[in-house]
């Protein structure tokens, strides 16, 4: 079972350890500059949630959420009152056995309880030759809304269904 834990002192170093694949190191920064900015945020005023993703008691992988604009002018429209998919990994041990779409699912269940304030979408960004996240991503419902956040595609999932 997939679980979401925050960052704390008895696992930050046990998460800056995890890695990706060589040839994922150009897709997503390491997990200790993502700390890095996820403070630095927290102390101007910003949102930044860090998790450890753990199967059972195993940690597999690392997300970070945020939440509306962060005045950085590469921000998306989608950016404002909306949750964003910051970075999200899975480490290199762990990968091609079905996790990263269930840590996915889990971690849109968790945007889904608001814990910041409402929101009526999620988005995320990845560059345009990251093929395996624009896979993952699109498994799960998310659309290319034809924004760019920097170099990256951005694309947006509802969160609530209204029927």
């Amino acid at each position: 079972m997939i679980e979401l834990r925050k960052i704390d002192s008895k696992n930050v170093w046990k998460v800056i350890r995890l890695t990706v694949d060589a040839e994922q190191e150009d897709f997503v920064a390491t997990n200790t500059e993502s700390i890095i900015e996820a403070y630095t945020t927290i102390t101007a005023g910003g949102v930044a949630l860090p998790f450890g993703i753990y199967d059972k008691d195993c940690l597999v992988g690392f997300v970070m959420f945020g939440y509306g604009t962060s005045g950085d002018e590469d921000d998306p429209v989608i950016a404002r009152d909306n949750y964003c998919i910051w970075r999200f990994m899975i480490d290199k041990n762990y990968q091609h056995q079905g996790i990263g779409k269930k840590a996915l699912l889990a971690s849109l269940e968790y945007l889904k309880s608001m814990p910041c304030g409402k929101a009526e979408y999620c988005w995320l960004s990845y560059e345009p030759e990251n093929v395996i996240a624009k896979k993952l991503y699109s498994s799960v419902g998310f659309h290319e809304n034809g924004e760019v956040c920097g170099d990256e595609i951005v694309s947006v999932l509802k969160l609530h269904n209204n029927k």
